[in-house]
């Protein structure tokens, strides 16, 4: 009897990790599918599927139980866990002076990022969040391609877990910095597709700013000018 190629699934909903699954499967030579919205993630869909691993470089969204029971699911969270538990690691490692971290894929379990890890990687956090973002998604492109090639037995985490709180827009409001430096990094760590700006309200207006420059003397940014109530409805 000969049995079916595996294949693998990549579940991503942004779009620095577009071209990711196109080039696992070329080093690989696997068949992989992508998922890009929540409605697919499926124990229906991945049983026609049928993945040897689900992989999640980056999901907005609870992974369904009856999903990461029947399969191995991968996420891959950018800090050193069990440091860095809970939502928006990257702003929240970058708020706390991080300027470097890791890539932690682990199995998904019940408990939120709390599950054993197949392996960790360096990864700098310089630069604009989407900067960050693309530069991950290269080492992640590596992980995966070593995990699918090793099938590592992942092992517990081991230390005590730091828990971070999700990060609401509201907490990109400039006027809670209080130096430039403090400044620069909440307009970079927030300037990424599908992330809402840092910003500063003037009266009616709304300023948001991306593309900052940290020079000697102060931050340069491009900046975009709303009525209150427009940006609210963006």
């Amino acid at each position: 009897m000969t049995l079916p190629p595996q294949s693998y699934v990549i579940a991503s909903d942004r779009p620095w990790n577009a071209g990711l699954v196109e080039r696992v499967s070329a080093r690989c030579g696997k068949t992989v599918h992508p998922i890009t919205e929540k409605g697919a993630l499926t124990p229906a869909h991945l049983e026609a599927l049928a993945p040897r691993f689900v992989f999640f470089p980056h999901w907005s969204y609870k992974i369904p139980k009856a999903v990461f029971e029947a399969y191995p699911c991968v996420i891959f969270h950018m800090t050193d866990l069990p440091y860095g538990r809970g939502g928006s690691p990257l702003q929240n490692l970058i708020v706390r002076g991080h300027r470097e971290t890791k890539i932690t894929a682990l199995r998904c379990v019940e408990a939120f990022d709390a599950g054993p890890v197949y392996m960790k990687r360096p990864l700098s956090l310089l630069g604009a969040a989407e900067e960050i973002f693309l530069r991950a998604d290269r080492i992640i492109e590596d992980m995966i391609v070593e995990i699918v090639a090793t099938e590592p037995v992942p092992v517990p985490q081991e230390g005590e877990p730091v828990v971070f709180r999700r990060r609401t827009p509201s907490d990109g409001n400039l006027a809670q910095a209080t130096d430039l430096d403090g400044l620069y990094d909440m307009i970079r760590m927030l300037d990424a597709q599908g992330y809402p700006a840092a910003f500063v309200e003037v009266g009616p207006f709304r300023l948001d700013f991306t593309r900052a420059i940290r020079r000697c003397d102060g931050v340069v940014a491009d900046v975009r000018i709303t009525r209150r109530e427009e940006a609210s409805n963006d």
